[in-house]
C-alpha cells in the first residue's frame, strides 16, 4: 500500500494541538494548598519576634512573628496555650509550636499556634550549638580517639550527686547484675552555679587517684561514669560547659556519659568514649559482659526490647497521625475558623462605620461652608450691585440707540429733501397740474382745449388756459 504523501500545508509539528487543561476555581486551589501544607508540613516549631499583636473581644490573638528577612501570620485561639498566652507581646522574642494552614477567605497561609515559649531556651540552644561546633572543629568528638570500654570492669568511678536519683538507679542496676563490682564515688553538684567546675574537678580527682594507685594498695579504676537524672535544658546545662568537656577529653580513663533521659543530648555525651541513654542504661552497659553466660536470654531480651521499641514507635506514629487527623476534622477547628472570619467581618464593619462617619462630617462641613458663602444679606448686596450695573448699561445703551436713531433720521431727512420737488423747482423746472383736480400733467395728451392748468414754479404759480391750436 502506497504511503500517503504529506501535504505541504500540514503544520501539525509546528503547531501541536492544545493539550486538555484543567481549570480550577480559586477556592479549589486554596483548598489544595491548605491540604498540602497540613499534610506535608503539619506541626512545626518557629522562632521570631512578635509584632502587630491584636487581641479580639472573642479571646483570640492575632499577631505576626518576623525575623530579618520574613514574617509569618499567626493566630492563637482562646482555648489554646492558656498557661503561656501572656508571653505574646509586641517586640518579644518567642518560640512557637503549631500547625501551618491556610485561612481560606483571604487565601493567606498562617500558623495556628498551640504552644508558646520564651526565647531564652532558644538562646541556650544557640550557645549549645556554638560550643558543639567549636569542640568538633578541635577534634574532641572524633571517633578515632574514642576508647573501647573494658569488657569485665572490676572497679569504676562515678561522678554524680550523692543524693540524686541517678546514683540510686545505677547502684540498683549494678547490685542486681554484678554485685561484685567495686564503686568509687566522687561526689559533686550536677546543677546550679559552679556545678560544672565541680564535675571537672571530680573527673581529674579520679584520674589522679588512679595514677597513684598501686596493685598492692587496691583495685585500679577501669572507667569513669558521669551521670545524672533527667531535667530541662537549664537543669542539664552544667554538662554543656567547656570545662567539663575538656576534663573528659583529658581523662586517662575511658568515660561513659549518661546524662538525662534518652532524648537528652549534652556536650559531655559527644566528648565521652561512650554515651548511654539513661543512668540505668549506663549501668547495664558497664555490666553487660558479666552476664555473658546468659547470651541467649540476653539476646532474647534485647530482641524483645527492640521489637517493643519499634512497636511503640509504630503505635506512636499511628497515634500522632490519628491525632492530627482528629485535629483537622474536629468541629472546634471549623468553629475557630468561623470565629476568625467573624472577627474579620467585625473589624471590617468598624472600619466601614468610621469611614461613613468621616464622610458625613466632610459633607456637613462642605454644606456649612456653602451656607456661609450664600448668606441672604450678602446675596442681596451682590444682586443689588448687579441691578445697578444693569441699569447703567441700559441707560447707556438707550442713549446710544437714541443718538443712532436721530442720526439716521437726519440722514434720511437730508436725502428726502434732495429728492423733494422744491429742489427740482429750484433748478429751473416747473410742475403742471390740472387746476381743478390737481392731477399732475405728464404728457400733452392729457390736456384739452379750454382746460385750466396750474403751473408751479420755485416761487409762486402761474394759471393758464389751453388754447385750441
Amino acid at each position: 500500500m502506497a504511503k500517503p504523501v504529506k501535504s505541504q500545508w500540514d503544520f501539525g509539528e509546528l503547531f501541536p494541538r492544545e493539550a486538555t487543561r484543567t481549570v480550577l476555581t480559586v477556592s479549589e486551589v486554596t483548598s489544595k494548598v491548605k491540604g498540602l501544607l497540613e499534610r506535608q508540613i503539619g506541626q512545626v516549631w518557629v522562632t521570631g519576634e512578635v509584632t502587630n499583636f491584636r487581641a479580639q473581644s472573642s479571646g483570640h490573638f492575632y499577631f505576626t512573628i518576623k525575623d530579618v528577612e520574613s514574617q509569618l501570620s499567626c493566630v492563637l485561639f482562646r482555648n489554646d496555650a492558656r498557661d503561656s498566652r501572656n508571653f505574646i507581646q509586641d517586640g518579644r522574642k518567642v518560640i512557637l509550636q503549631g500547625e501551618l494552614t491556610v485561612y481560606v477567605p483571604r487565601g493567606q497561609y498562617q500558623m495556628r499556634v498551640t504552644a508558646v515559649e520564651l526565647q531564652g531556651v532558644g538562646a541556650l540552644q544557640a550557645a549549645f550549638e556554638k560550643l558543639k561546633q567549636k569542640l568538633n572543629t578541635e577534634g574532641l568528638f572524633a571517633q578515632e580517639r574514642k576508647r573501647a570500654l573494658p569488657r569485665f570492669p572490676q572497679c569504676i568511678g562515678i561522678v554524680t550527686s550523692p543524693t540524686g536519683a541517678a546514683i540510686r538507679d545505677v547502684l540498683h542496676v549494678i547490685q542486681r547484675r554484678n554485685p561484685a563490682l567495686e564503686i568509687i564515688l566522687a561526689p559533686c553538684r550536677v546543677q546550679g552555679q559552679g556545678a560544672a567546675e565541680e564535675i571537672a574537678a571530680s573527673i581529674r580527682l579520679l584520674n589522679e587517684w588512679n595514677s597513684k594507685m598501686s596493685p598492692a594498695s587496691g583495685q585500679p579504676l577501669d572507667l569513669i561514669l558521669i551521670t545524672r537524672g533527667g531535667g530541662s535544658l537549664e537543669d542539664l546545662w552544667a554538662f554543656n560547659e567547656e570545662v567539663v568537656a575538656r576534663a573528659i577529653f583529658e581523662s586517662q580513663l575511658p568515660v561513659v556519659s549518661a546524662v538525662g533521659h534518652e532524648i537528652d543530648f549534652t556536650i559531655s555525651d559527644f566528648v565521652a568514649d561512650f554515651r548511654a541513654a539513661t543512668p540505668s542504661a549506663a549501668a547495664e552497659i558497664i555490666t553487660q559482659d558479666v552476664v555473658a553466660s546468659c547470651q541467649f536470654l540476653s539476646a532474647v531480651n534485647a530482641r524483645m526490647r527492640e521489637l517493643f521499641r519499634q512497636r511503640l514507635e509504630d503505635k506512636e506514629y499511628e497515634m500522632v497521625h490519628l491525632l492530627q487527623r482528629l485535629q483537622r476534622t474536629h468541629p472546634s477547628r471549623r468553629v475557630n475558623e468561623f470565629l476568625q472570619h467573624l472577627d474579620d467581618l467585625r473589624s471590617s464593619l468598624l472600619r466601614c462605620a468610621k469611614h461613613g462617619v468621616r464622610n458625613q462630617q466632610t459633607d456637613w462641613r462642605n454644606l456649612f461652608e456653602r451656607l456661609q458663602r450664600v448668606r441672604p444679606r450678602q446675596l442681596l448686596k451682590q444682586r443689588r450691585e448687579l441691578l445697578n450695573q444693569a441699569q447703567n448699561r441700559l441707560h447707556e445703551q438707550a442713549g446710544h440707540h437714541l443718538q443712532n436713531c436721530q442720526s439716521r433720521l437726519a440722514t434720511l431727512n437730508a436725502r428726502l429733501r434732495l429728492l423733494g420737488p422744491e429742489q427740482v423747482l429750484a433748478r429751473g423746472y416747473s410742475i403742471t397740474l390740472d387746476a381743478e383736480t390737481g392731477a399732475l400733467i405728464y404728457s400733452d395728451k392729457q390736456v384739452r382745449a379750454g382746460q385750466k392748468l396750474k403751473t408751479r414754479l420755485k416761487t409762486g404759480e402761474v394759471r393758464s388756459t389751453v388754447d385750441d391750436g
